[in-house]
């Protein structure tokens, strides 16, 4: 499939500096506010953030059917609910005008001057009006060594885990973008030998690295979408921390599941990346064995070649790194979740987000988060600065990266950057 905002030849007058996750060719989408307090739609070049809502008004956007206001609210739900044919003449626009070899807008100083902003001097919001969020279990390495820490070493796997992508609901209310501290949330634990649980601050504070994506209206409600047809239902891509209070976790979940423990703040990268600039990095996915039911059964390359990069950065302190890994890892595939969430006929809206689930890899470096990191906090983990963690403390600053790359050309998340502080105190 050629998609020509992909173009690798392409460059823009906009300076994109080297390993920038944002060259022309990406085009990604979100919502900020200006220096001069609008809030609009947006999209990036390197390091300059590009008002479309003034762009629309401004009549760049001259021949593609777009609401009058299409830019100029402050959620991609609109846009997103018009659709992959109305996506890719946005992107494609947006790529013409910013080549290189296009004076329209670059030889127009006035217009500039409106238009285009530095990313230091806006401040990124949520992209979309999240009305649901499901988060899956859909990564195998993740999954067993969860079953080393709790479950019986000859079932590691849950019986349903090879057949079905597993998820939750979680709570959108609590859904926050990058740069939102989050305080360490307070709830129920049981301490170890003891029969009476106790309320206060959860002790064993943990990240999830995961990726969410972002659906389009898929379907009327009693409607179920075919595995061939799911993915034109997935606007992109965004890198999700599903933060998790382990103990809370542990005393809740049976009969039902998470509950407190994972709804006090889930983070998410303000911008999102379409699957269209992913296009050149898919890959298949792990061999599935047993075959999945006929429903969920797929051909071709349905995964992406995704790297992630999580790293902790303690207060006024250097960042280590902690763990790397990628999307390929995922063992179900973000059509197979979308088709198997709408396989009862649930309906699914525009800007429903959807996570991935902890993506770990097959080697300790490479584990999504603390919990098997440090095997459960039995083997803590040194940073630069000499200290050691078995989780996440106070002060820390959780931070997610994201990039593709071949070809020369770099497609990337930028960051998704919280800071966990103390309990809330209220004054």
């Amino acid at each position: 499939m050629s998609i020509s905002a992909n173009n690798t030849n392409r460059k823009s007058w906009i300076e994109v500096p080297a390993d920038n996750d944002f060259p022309i060719q990406n085009i990604p989408f979100g919502v900020f506010i200006t220096k001069d307090d609008v809030i609009t739609i947006g999209t990036r070049i390197g390091d300059r953030a590009i008002d479309m809502g003034a762009l629309q008004q401004l009549n760049y956007f001259e021949g593609i059917e777009l609401t009058d206001d299409m830019f100029m609210q402050d959620t991609l739900n609109d846009f997103i609910s018009d659709g992959k044919k109305t996506w890719r003449l946005v992107r494609s626009r947006l790529a013409e005008l910013f080549d290189e070899t296009n004076p329209k807008l670059r030889d127009n100083k006035e217009h500039r001057e409106i238009i285009i902003f530095n990313v230091k001097d806006i401040e990124m919001q949520l992209p979309v009006l999240i009305g649901d969020y499901t988060d899956f279990f859909s990564n195998k390495d993740h999954a067993i060594n969860v079953g080393k820490l709790y479950r019986d070493p000859e079932h590691l796997l849950s019986p349903n885990w090879l057949h079905i992508p597993l998820a939750y609901h979680g709570r959108s209310s609590s859904i926050i973008p990058s740069g939102i501290p989050v305080h360490r949330p307070m709830g129920q634990t049981l301490p170890n030998g003891e029969k009476t649980p106790v309320f206060g601050p959860s002790r064993l504070v943990d990240f999830e690295l995961e990726t969410a994506f972002i659906t389009t209206d898929v379907n009327v409600m009693g409607e179920n979408i075919p595995i061939n047809e799911a993915e034109d239902y997935i606007f992109g891509i965004v890198l999700l921390n599903d933060w998790s209070a382990r103990d809370i976790q542990k005393w809740e979940y049976e009969p039902l599941g998470p509950f407190l423990s994972k709804n006090f703040a889930t983070s998410i990268s303000p911008w999102i990346i379409t699957l269209d600039a992913l296009e050149p990095f898919r890959t298949k996915g792990p061999k599935q064995d047993p075959s999945p039911l006929p429903y969920l059964q797929q051909k071709g390359k349905n995964n992406f070649d995704i790297n992630l990069e999580v790293a902790i950065e303690p207060e006024n302190k250097e960042a280590t790194i902690v763990s790397r890994s990628n999307v390929k890892n995922m063992y179900w595939s973000m059509n197979q979740q979308l088709t198997h969430h709408t396989s009862n006929g649930c309906r699914v809206n525009s800007g429903d987000m959807m996570g991935s689930g902890t993506i770990s890899g097959a080697t300790p470096d490479s584990f999504g988060s603390m919990l098997e990191l440090t095997l459960g906090g039995k083997k803590p983990i040194q940073l630069n600065d000499g200290s050691e963690r078995r989780f996440i403390n106070d002060g820390d600053t959780v931070i997610f990266k994201g990039y593709s790359k071949n070809n020369g050309v770099r497609i990337g998340f930028g960051e998704l950057s919280t800071k966990l502080l103390p309990p809330f105190v209220r004054k």
